[in-house]
């Protein structure tokens, strides 16, 4: 459990007596999100700094700073408690599947690291792997924070194969037609009627999934742009103050269902096949909130 949550619980309290209701939403709303992000904040300051005050001459090459940055920072949340072991076995999984695309289209061309560095494979450099994880990271925190629900979500197999399938043309269009366009009609065939349901100070909002899933996308390509704009990624025939082409939207939007498939495979409870219903949940909670004390299990004082 994120040992800030009692922290969040003071603050929310404190803004919803001091501001009106839309605005203290919005500045909770906005709290979490960036709490969410904490990993990737991190990883683009870094970026951001390490570009800003490194110098070739130096020892320390600035892709090995930007990798040790990277296990230092993981090391500290989850030794702080600040991210949970789900969390981490979830960054886990992204740094094999991200760093598994990184070799490839590295290799193929796509895009390149031109900074030296002694902590890279297949001249991929090994924080990259951390970027991929980031996603995830801010996924799985994101879920929790907002105690999201997604529902009704589409049967978990069809998810699963989809996610395979989009994973799959990253690689394959190298040699094989493109089926993005049909990958962009699955999914929202797919998710056609899942809503995202998220509470924000005690109130329960949606939105449709896909709709969630190209807004994500749309942050990842700004996140992007940083990396690009730094010199720390550039793709093929990309200068570095060069706008990523929008076409990467799309791609990002692709990825998104793939990463939110691994993280569902670590963290399955926010996904229901019937609708979800906020009065129900109320009702739940109310009637756990007023059960006996008797009927609850005594737990050992701590301490």
């Amino acid at each position: 459990m994120d040992q800030t949550a009692p922290l969040h619980a003071r603050a929310s309290r404190l803004l919803h007596r001091t501001l009106p209701p839309f605005w203290a939403g919005l500045v909770i709303f906005t709290a979490k999100q960036l709490w969410a992000g904490l990993f990737a904040l991190i990883i683009l300051s870094a970026i951001l700094i390490t570009r800003a005050i490194w110098s070739p001459d130096w020892a320390l090459q600035r892709y090995d700073a930007l990798f040790l940055i990277a296990i230092t920072t993981q090391v500290v949340l989850i030794a702080t408690r600040l991210e949970t072991w789900d969390e981490a076995r979830v960054i886990l999984l992204f740094h094999f599947t991200g760093t598994a695309m990184e070799w490839f289209k590295v290799n193929a061309g796509s895009w390149g690291y031109p900074e030296p560095g002694i902590f890279k494979a297949f001249d991929v450099p090994l924080f990259t792997g951390f970027m991929y994880a980031s996603v995830g990271s801010y996924i799985a925190r994101a879920i929790r924070l907002f105690d999201a629900r997604f529902a009704p979500y589409p049967p978990y197999w069809a998810s699963v194969l989809l996610a395979v399938a989009i994973y799959g043309n990253f690689f394959a269009h190298h040699y094989f037609p493109d089926i993005r366009l049909g990958l962009f009609v699955a999914s929202l065939l797919l998710f056609l009627r899942s809503r995202m349901w998220f509470r924000v100070g005690g109130a329960w909002h949606w939105m449709p999934f896909p709709a969630a899933a190209l807004l994500i996308a749309a942050a990842l390509w700004v996140a992007e742009n940083i990396g690009t704009f730094t010199g720390t990624w550039l793709y093929a025939g990309q200068d570095s103050f060069e706008l990523v082409r929008l076409s990467k939207l799309g791609s990002w939007y692709l990825l998104f269902f793939v990463s939110f498939t691994t993280v569902t495979l670590v963290l399955r409870d926010a996904l229901s096949a019937t609708p979800f219903r906020p009065e129900a949940d109320a009702a739940s909670r109310s009637v756990r909130a007023s059960a006996p004390e008797a009927q609850a299990p005594r737990q050992a004082p701590e301490g």
